[in-house]
């Protein structure tokens, strides 16, 4: 490892809305979910979603779309007691859209996710002397599919739903860390996500461990870019939430752009 290498930051990915546009696959897996159990009385918009995850806790799109369905009938005047929504069976209506219906072959909205990066820019970043690795609250299998099917990666550092709680619970973040330190110890993480929880994800292990330097970087999801007071309003959350800076693709997040981090 020469000096100059040993000196670069680690950078950690988060997979949906850096790596994979998600707009219309899980995001719209969501909607089908909601609109199904509310009996097709409530569809959440794009907005809507954006608004629930600003919140920070809602990471997880099964619990996501569990939350959307009580909050719509607690409109209608009913409680979370007398409702008793099944979360299994919500699961199992959102994976049968987002992976289809074949659990062999998947055919499903994950089949035509958009790539937000090319795997020539992850080979600039070892190039560079940088070391990288994933930490996302995708499922194993779902990420390893974008991961290895999609972008040819053999064997990435990979942390999943399963592997760790969900976010903003740094645990994750630092089991990613461990599992790409080699030789230096106590190098500065950048962690690249799209929401509030990625950046609170940071937040938080700088309060668990603040002798090392941690730093988020947001992405503007391809969503929220129809429209550039939409970007904006987004990135400034994304801001307000901890990211140190806000990018609209995550390839901008290049060598230079690292060393200046």
């Amino acid at each position: 490892m020469t000096e100059k290498s040993a000196l670069n930051p680690i950078v950690i990915f988060d997979i949906d809305g850096v790596v994979r546009d998600v707009g219309n696959s899980y995001r719209r897996a969501l909607a089908d979910t909601v609109e199904h159990f509310t009996n097709t009385a409530y569809r959440p918009t794009p907005g809507d979603i954006d608004q629930l995850k600003s919140e920070g806790l809602w990471n997880n799109d099964w619990e996501a779309s569990q939350e959307f369905i009580y909050r719509h009938f607690e409109t209608q005047g009913q409680t979370r007691q007398q409702l008793q929504l099944d979360y299994k069976t919500i699961v199992a209506f959102f994976q049968s859209r987002y992976r289809g219906t074949d659990p062999e072959n998947w055919n499903g909205y994950i089949c035509d996710e958009p790539l937000l990066l090319q795997p020539s820019y992850l080979e600039q970043l070892t190039e560079a002397g940088i070391d990288w690795g994933f930490f996302s609250g995708a499922t194993r299998t779902s990420a390893t599919y974008v991961l290895h099917k999609r972008l040819g990666l053999q064997s990435p550092v990979l942390i999943a739903m399963e592997d760790a709680p969900g976010k903003p619970d740094p645990t994750g973040l630092f089991a990613t860390v461990e599992l790409l330190e080699k030789q230096v110890k106590n190098l500065p993480i950048i962690y690249v996500g799209d929401t509030v929880a990625d950046m609170y994800t940071v937040r938080k292990a700088r309060e668990i461990n603040p002798h090392r330097n941690w730093i988020g970087v947001g992405i503007l999801p391809p969503h929220v870019q129809e429209t550039a007071a939409h970007s904006h309003a987004y990135g400034e959350t994304l801001l307000a939430a901890g990211a140190a800076i806000v990018l609209s693709n995550v390839e901008q997040l290049n060598p230079v752009k690292i060393a200046e981090l």
